[in-house]
């Protein structure tokens, strides 16, 4: 599968007019010629859920016959492992503070920068899925306690990157 060249970046930032923070993004993806796309980070599965979900957006994108009119939209519904973009869009930005991922493809001079007057990019790893967090996953992927104990838990994130996969098979 085609790997879309992207850089990807943890942030956190503060949303609260939803509208007016994307038309920023979209202006700022407009001047240095490529796509950004905001992942929320608390309804990931880290870091390999964002790669998985742009390398499936990007092969379906290229092929042409992507489900959404913009391949930001099309890597959020990857994300989400749905067609529905009213689901998918809550895998994006939302009002309040935001944990993100940000994804920009393909990787341009000057577009962090540009970001860091927006978002302050953080450190650490976010990879980690805790108790409370699983849970949630679990419920968006709608993953049974019963798939779990069959895979284990220690491959909790395989289930969830493989709802990403299915998209391909229900489209």
């Amino acid at each position: 599968m085609t790997k879309p060249a992207c850089d990807i970046y943890p942030a956190v930032f503060t949303v609260d007019d939803k509208m007016r923070f994307l038309n920023e993004i979209r202006t700022i993806a407009d001047a240095c010629d490529t796509h950004i796309i905001l992942f929320d980070a608390d309804r990931l599965a880290g870091r390999d859920h964002v790669e998985a979900a742009l390398r499936h957006a990007w092969r379906s994108w290229t092929g042409g016959e992507p489900i959404a009119n913009s391949f930001e939209m099309e890597a959020l519904l990857y994300a989400a492992g749905t067609r529905q973009c009213q689901v998918a869009s809550a895998f994006g930005v939302h009002p309040g503070e935001n944990h993100s991922y940000i994804a920009v493809c393909p990787p341009a001079p000057g577009v962090r920068d540009r970001l860091a007057g927006l978002v302050r990019f953080a450190d650490g790893d976010w990879d980690g899925i805790e108790p409370a967090k699983r849970a949630l996953l679990a419920d968006l992927f709608d993953i049974t306690p019963e798939e779990v104990a069959v895979v284990g838990e220690d491959r909790f994130r395989d289930l969830v990157l493989e709802r990403v996969a299915l998209l391909d098979v229900y489209r």
